[in-house]
């Protein structure tokens, strides 16, 4: 679901050196945006729903009319 998972943002696999706090806050942000950007796609998935349920509904209100 996502690129990296959430508790390792701080994670530094590749030595022993200890991270800035500029560079956690730069990874947490992205993890965030990336986060952000994945629930937008599945918001407007559910809007697409939606909307197309609705039509529907109003074809068959207007069919039996």
């Amino acid at each position: 679901m996502f690129p990296f998972p959430f508790p390792f943002w701080d994670n530094n696999c590749y030595g022993s050196e200890p991270v800035s706090r500029r560079t956690r806050l730069e990874r947490k942000l992205k993890f965030l945006k990336t986060i952000r950007d994945d629930l937008e796609t599945r918001l407007a998935g559910l809007n697409a729903a939606i909307s197309s349920v609705e039509q529907q509904l109003n074809q068959e209100d207007v069919t039996q009319v």
